[in-house]
């Protein structure tokens, strides 16, 4: 599957990844599926809404702290699906930031990614976002380098 983004999406992206640091950033990805990819038409921006609580819920250590960890509230997602349903939008994938790490994907993002999303990941080195890759789960629940185009026009 590819997943194609303009390259104002690709900016909205990093420079949230940038103004996030050193915290991690999320947001949804709303769009259209094809039989030819998954196409990106709205990047939303969500709060990272990872606290000591959400560690406790998910049985992780409540040493980690949003620097090292995301999580999209429910009312968010929520709120995407139903708009974007309206617009016959569906969400599409999840993008985050790696603060001060490479833009792979961790077993915390295997464990809880879902298969039918593409989750593109920004490397965010000292402030300023570098690498961003995409990735899709197989049907094993690992991920996969998944084709990443960024459209130079606007459509």
């Amino acid at each position: 599957m590819i997943l194609t983004v303009t390259a104002t999406h690709e900016t909205t992206i990093r420079t949230h990844a940038e103004r996030t640091y050193p915290e991690e950033c999320c947001g949804l990805l709303l769009g259209e599926i094809t039989p030819t990819g998954k196409t990106v038409v709205e990047v939303w921006e969500t709060e990272n809404a990872w606290s000591p609580e959400t560690a406790g819920e998910l049985s992780a250590p409540d040493t980690l702290t949003k620097e090292r960890r995301y999580v999209i509230h429910p009312k968010d997602l929520l709120r995407a699906q139903k708009q974007g349903r309206d617009r016959q939008l569906t969400i599409i994938g999840i993008y985050h930031s790696h603060p001060d790490y490479p833009a792979i994907p961790s077993e915390c993002d295997r464990e809880y990614a879902w298969s039918e999303y593409s989750y593109i990941i920004v490397a965010v080195e000292q402030g300023q976002a570098t690498q961003l890759t995409n990735w899709s789960l197989d049907e094993t629940h690992h991920f996969q380098p998944e084709t990443l185009v960024i459209a130079t026009a606007e459509s």
